[in-house]
């Protein structure tokens, strides 16, 4: 184990999970254009985009903080310093308390004081609700634990319009039921590093088809949720193309991973084709706006 003193930039920046912020950032960005049926101003989309980019690394952190055991006794995540110990506790609570607050003071005074709400919540749903109360006590920790990354696409449609509306919620709605057949999977996949952790996630403690037959469910609520957007928000040809076709091929590997009873090797296919799913998706939601 490497002292402490020895934690450099990339120990700290490895604790706010970028990969995970990239995946919320691609939800934000098209949703603002869609809020403003177009441009948006390149003052607000930047400001809202590293006050939510800060909002989610905050609770990346206090995640690694609180999870420092878990992460230790799997084997993909004891490379995180507050799981190797180079990166001491306190270093890292600071660290993250500075990125929370940084964040909801830049989309406060520079956005609105809504999307800056919005942020706060995102970080106590996600320490709070998901890391504290859910993540070690339930199989459906995921499930509402997930709420909290539904909110960046709130955090976006606030800074644009200072409201939240039915389409913005339907999009919430849309990540909200994507996230367990995306997790699930994984959870699939390392389903003996989350039962040596002691974490119930779905894929390790029920049985193959069972988590399957969850993925396909979830993966219909997903699809059906991103097409009612359409109506709500007078989407055009674009999206609804983009969006059905998109949404066709997810329940295919979804269906694929309930035909073969749930194989890790099945469960990684749904696994990645979700992220391109959700891509997809709100690429289509930006540019529809500029076609319409």
């Amino acid at each position: 184990m490497r002292p402490v003193a020895r934690a450099g930039v990339r120990d700290y920046v490895l604790l706010t999970k970028p990969r995970i912020i990239e995946l919320l950032l691609v939800t934000t960005i098209p949703v603002m254009f869609a809020a403003a049926r177009g441009w948006v101003p390149l003052r607000l989309l930047v400001c809202t985009v590293i006050g939510g980019t800060l909002a989610a690394a905050s609770a990346n952190v206090f995640n690694c903080v609180l999870d420092r055991d878990i992460d230790a006794a799997m084997r993909r995540t004891a490379h995180r310093g507050t799981a190797s110990g180079v990166v001491g506790v306190s270093q890292a609570v600071s660290f993250a308390t500075s990125l929370g607050l940084a964040s909801v003071a830049l989309l406060g005074v520079f956005v609105n004081w809504l999307s800056a709400a919005l942020a706060l919540a995102a970080i106590v749903a996600y320490v709070g609700g998901y890391t504290v109360l859910l993540k070690r006590r339930t199989a459906s920790n995921i499930v509402w634990g997930g709420v909290a990354g539904c909110f960046p696409v709130l955090i976006g449609w606030a800074a644009v319009n200072g409201s939240i509306s039915a389409a913005a919620l339907a999009l919430f709605l849309v990540v909200f039921f994507w996230t367990p057949p995306h997790y699930w999977p994984l959870s699939i996949k390392f389903a003996d590093d989350y039962n040596a952790a002691g974490v119930p996630m779905l894929g390790a403690v029920a049985s193959g088809p069972t988590v399957a037959r969850a993925v396909v469910r979830y993966t219909w609520a997903t699809v059906a949720v991103s097409l009612s957007y359409a109506p709500l928000a007078g989407a055009g040809a674009v999206y609804w193309v983009v969006a059905s076709a998109a949404g066709v091929w997810f329940l295919w590997e979804a269906y694929r991973l309930r035909a073969r009873a749930g194989e890790p090797a099945a469960a990684m296919r749904v696994f990645h084709a979700s992220i391109s799913y959700l891509t997809l998706v709100f690429i289509a939601v930006g540019v529809d706006a500029f076609v319409r």
